[in-house]
């Protein structure tokens, strides 16, 4: 069975500190929690009261680095990856240990030891890494007062990533997004929704880092923001109720002035029925059938009366009555002619002319 040298040297220095009992106070690792960015340098110092000869640096309980005081500063390490660089100010010495280019496979708990009195310290190291970032959809054009969603993605971060997003330049307010982490592995892929009102033109910004990281990695995006179309809907309602209303009063208009028209038609109907009624009372006032009254004709001869007046003849071959018997009897008979005219326009739409001749 073959023992590396290190794991002789690790029995070594335990046996050594049993050996020597309890822990000095005098010897200080710092930091004891370090978190660095995967890729950077992770330092750790250890501080020592007194003398000392030998101290060595375990990563993740591997022997990395040893140094001596024996016969100088002497610094035997296991790689490149890790050197250590001594200080001292009188009586306290300082011996600081570097990993340059830290990786994941690193973190872990990094232990300081120093032969003697003095014991061993250990530190917590933890190793962030930066992922990837994007918005999803590149640059986006909305109508005025639309709701316009932006998705950012990442990949590959660890631990979580904080993400956050501008507007502008301007901080967007927390409760305008929500994120969301998904562990892949030993990483998280994160997913963050936007969700704002667009009113102008706006760049947007997705922000994402974890806390070792100096700057925050960014995606963004433009938002080119179009005026709203004309809502012809809003028009065409404003139109149609004005012209619900001009047609309402036009048909209240048109039911008035038919309602005036037939009141006027009736009135003059009545008006004319009255004058009808009047011109009938006062002609039946005037002569009331069978009552008829006239004058004597004294032209009339009784049948066998032979003693009548002579006469004379005029050229026409008609004979005449004294001049002063013919008039009443022309006059009585022009006079019922004329009564029945007028009861024939009375009693007929439509009156027929009738010309009497009375032969005497």
């Amino acid at each position: 069975m073959n023992v590396s040298w290190d794991s002789w040297l690790n029995l070594f220095i335990c046996l050594l500190l049993c050996a020597t009992g309890a822990l000095s106070q005098d010897f200080q690792l710092q930091p004891l929690n370090s978190s660095v960015l995967q890729g950077s340098d992770a330092r750790f110092n250890a501080t020592v009261h007194g003398e000392w000869q030998v101290m060595t640096w375990h990563v993740k309980g591997f022997l990395v680095l040893s140094v001596s005081t024996r016969t100088g500063f002497n610094v035997t390490s296991s790689s490149e990856q890790f050197s250590a660089r001594y200080c001292s100010n009188g009586d306290v010495d300082c011996v600081e240990f570097t990993i340059h280019n830290v990786t994941r496979s690193q973190a872990g708990p990094v232990t300081c030891i120093v032969l003697g009195e003095y014991g061993s310290k250990t530190a917590q190291l933890q190793v962030q890494e930066s992922g990837t970032v994007s918005i999803m959809g590149g640059n986006v054009t909305a109508v005025q007062d639309d709701q316009v969603e932006f998705q950012c993605m990442t990949s590959g971060w660890f631990p979580a990533p904080n993400i956050s997003w501008s507007l502008n330049g301007e901080p967007a307010s927390s409760s305008l997004y929500n994120t969301t982490n998904t562990p892949d592995g030993d990483a998280f892929n994160s997913t963050s929704v936007l969700t704002f009102q667009a009113v102008r033109n706006t760049t947007v910004v997705c922000w994402v880092t974890v806390p070792t990281l100096p700057n925050p990695i960014s995606s963004s995006s433009f938002l080119a923001v179009v005026p709203k179309p004309p809502n012809w809907t809003v028009l065409i309602a404003v139109v149609v109720s004005f012209g619900s209303a001009g047609l309402l009063v036009l048909l209240i208009y048109g039911i008035i002035f038919c309602c005036r028209r037939r009141k006027e038609k009736k009135s003059n109907y009545q008006d004319e029925m009255t004058k009808r009624v009047r011109t009938q009372s006062q002609i039946s006032a005037v002569s009331v059938p069978g009552q008829r009254q006239g004058q004597v004709n004294a032209a009339y001869v009784m049948e066998g009366q032979t003693n009548v007046a002579p006469s004379e003849h005029s050229d026409s071959g008609f004979s005449q009555t004294n001049g002063n018997e013919l008039p009443d009897v022309v006059n009585s008979n022009q006079r019922e002619n004329d009564y029945k005219i007028a009861y024939n326009t009375l009693d007929e739409p439509g009156f027929r002319k009738h010309r009497h001749v009375t032969i005497v």
